[in-house]
């Protein structure tokens, strides 16, 4: 199991019926394993998870693993229904995932006594190692180090997924726990996630352009910081756009019109217009590799 490198947060593709593709997620994991993805991030945020059906949710588990069965998968089982969660692990455990992952139960404003105990039942629930997704922007949950200690201190916990720009809380959780993995989880950051000791990223734009970060990471282990800097330029050219028209319903456009036919994303995300799908077409198709 290779807990380093470039994880691909996988979008979830729909048919013209709104059911899950498979046929269309199988092509796109293969067009990821392509770009040089060491692993996926299944079920998350990027995936539309709290739009999914828990039936859902575990056929797209079972469906990325037939596909990659020998990549580091990591299964996004939150949900704030936390017996959802566990159902979700346990699954996760049977289909061969390597690792869960979940959010912090959100909108309640539980407390942070509550939120620990619900990662410590699901870490316990299985015997897969877990992954503490921080997320505070989302989830309206902001933990400090001293909270991250609760968890990192035990060895269910094998790490974050740290979306969040405070670089110093990264580096401070790092340095107090060495051995355990922390995955940069801003895109248009991953850079500077590397430079304050991130093991790698995983990340929604990757889907398109996992590549471009594999370079990143490959230029910072060399020392070639101004080359890693010139291809984080690059791809932030394209979050920009990505952002400016909305990150997943751009991101599914992308693939499309690349030919991996993955629909667009459930209601109430709206869809790109024709104005910004010429847009992508111009000013990202020609900079991306083209999928098989």
């Amino acid at each position: 199991m290779n807990l380093k490198g470039i994880f691909t947060a996988l979008l979830t593709p729909f048919d013209a019926e709104n059911r899950v593709n498979e046929k269309a997620l199988e092509r796109l994991v293969k067009h990821n394993v392509k770009l040089g993805a060491e692993g996926f991030y299944v079920g998350g945020s990027t995936a539309e998870a709290f739009l999914l059906t828990c039936d859902e949710r575990k056929l797209i588990m079972d469906i990325v693993k037939d596909t990659a069965p020998d990549k580091t998968l990591i299964a996004h089982i939150g949900s704030v229904h936390e017996d959802e969660a566990a159902e979700l692990a346990r699954h996760a455990e049977k289909a061969g995932y390597d690792l869960i992952s979940s959010v912090a139960p959100y909108y309640y404003k539980f407390s942070f006594r509550e939120i620990r105990d619900y990662y410590y039942r699901l870490a316990y629930e299985t015997s897969l190692p877990m992954l503490v997704y921080h997320f505070p922007a989302f989830s309206g949950v902001n933990m400090g180090v001293s909270e991250m200690r609760e968890f990192l201190q035990d060895e269910r916990f094998v790490g974050i997924k740290f979306t969040s720009n405070d670089f110093f809380m990264l580096e401070q959780c790092k340095a107090a726990f060495p051995d355990k993995v922390v995955y940069n989880g801003f895109d248009e950051m991953f850079l500077a996630g590397l430079s304050m000791g991130a093991d790698g990223g995983i990340g929604s734009t990757y889907n398109l352009m996992a590549d471009k970060f594999v370079a990143i990471r490959e230029l910072f282990e060399k020392g070639d910081i101004s080359g890693a800097q010139a291809v984080q330029k690059e791809a932030n050219r394209i979050i920009a756009l990505l952002c400016k028209i909305g990150v997943m319903q751009s991101e599914k456009e992308v693939m499309n019109q690349l030919g991996l036919d993955i629909g667009i994303c459930r209601k109430p995300f709206g869809v790109p217009s024709e104005e910004e799908k010429a847009i992508i077409a111009r000013e990202i198709i020609p900079y991306i590799q083209k999928a098989e």
